[in-house]
């Protein structure tokens, strides 16, 4: 094993205190039905891409409308997460650096651009990881995007650590193994490891 990509939302930190806040600051606003936003609202959607959220959220509105939307709610959700950040898990950041010292580490997430910038700027943790991706980015999927990232990088031999249905799909479509972080916001079956606990990774690695 050469490397460790990482899922963001439910993998590193959970920032559904910032983000609803954020969108519910727009969307109360707004010429929509939906009028609120809340953390339990955004655990259903976790690992999804941003269309495929606004699509549930905002089925009232066409699809140039959501997008719009959306839009908005993305630039007040990263300034509120320059502001207040996210709930980094129990100490992720001394498995970051005790990983580091042996793999390379990575982060793939089905994000808009801008929202792992806010999360580096944050809480400083920029310094562990090398490179990132996100279809905000590319317009790729996830499976998508881990596989431009290792070629990009030159990974042989890297696993995902994730934690929803979609996590473990991107890898198997990437052909590495999937380690399921059961801690998160989803549930799992199929997995080559499971960890309850970030910290559990180092003992696995």
């Amino acid at each position: 094993m050469d490397a460790i990509i990482f899922d963001l939302d439910g993998t590193l930190w959970d920032s559904r205190k910032s983000v609803a806040g954020a969108w519910t600051a727009v969307v109360a606003d707004a010429q929509c039905a939906r009028k609120r936003v809340t953390e339990e609202d955004l655990s259903g959607m976790m690992g999804l891409q941003i269309q495929q959220i606004a699509d549930i959220l905002f089925e009232d509105l066409d699809s140039a409308e959501r997008t719009e939307l959306m839009r908005v709610c993305c630039e007040r959700e990263h300034a509120e997460i320059l502001e207040s950040g996210g709930v980094l898990y129990d100490k992720l950041e001394e498995t970051l650096s005790e990983l580091k010292k042996h793999y390379r580490l990575f982060i793939v997430s089905n994000c808009q651009e801008g929202y792992i910038e806010s999360f580096y700027a944050y809480h400083g943790t920029e310094k562990y990881f090398e490179d990132f991706e996100n279809p905000g980015r590319t317009g790729l999927s996830k499976g998508e995007n881990i596989k431009l990232l290792m070629e990009r990088n030159k990974l042989e031999t890297p696993v995902y650590v994730g934690d929803t249905m979609g996590d473990m799909e991107a890898a198997r479509f990437a052909g590495i193994p999937f380690v399921y972080a059961a801690y998160g916001f989803g549930e799992v079956s199929d997995y080559a490891h499971k960890i309850e606990k970030i910290e559990e990774l180092m003992k696995i690695f």
